[in-house]
């Protein structure tokens, strides 16, 4: 499974971690230089959930935004004769 949400699409993004040294200008200083750039990742926060993907019981990630937002519909957990939703899918 890639590091990928399945619903929203996030993944890890790339950027820098800038480490700044010296006293700025306005307080008499020669101003702030950038000394340690170092490459970094920014990681989503992607959860192993079994959710319902084209009718079908699925084992996915997806991010935790996805889930709060309610994109992530989850199956039954059990199934004790009939339910609602059993049977409007039957009916249709």
């Amino acid at each position: 499974m890639p590091r990928t949400c399945h619903f929203t699409g996030k993944k890890t993004g790339f950027g820098k971690k800038r480490t700044w040294r010296g006293q700025a200008i306005s307080k008499g200083g020669f101003g702030l230089k950038p000394t340690g750039i170092t490459r970094r990742t920014f990681k989503p926060n992607l959860q192993d959930v079994n959710a319902v993907v084209e009718g079908k019981p699925q084992r996915i990630r997806a991010s935790a935004k996805a889930i709060r937002n309610g994109l992530v519909v989850k199956p039954l957990k059990r199934k004790f004769g009939y339910t609602r939703q059993q049977k409007a899918a039957n009916a249709a």
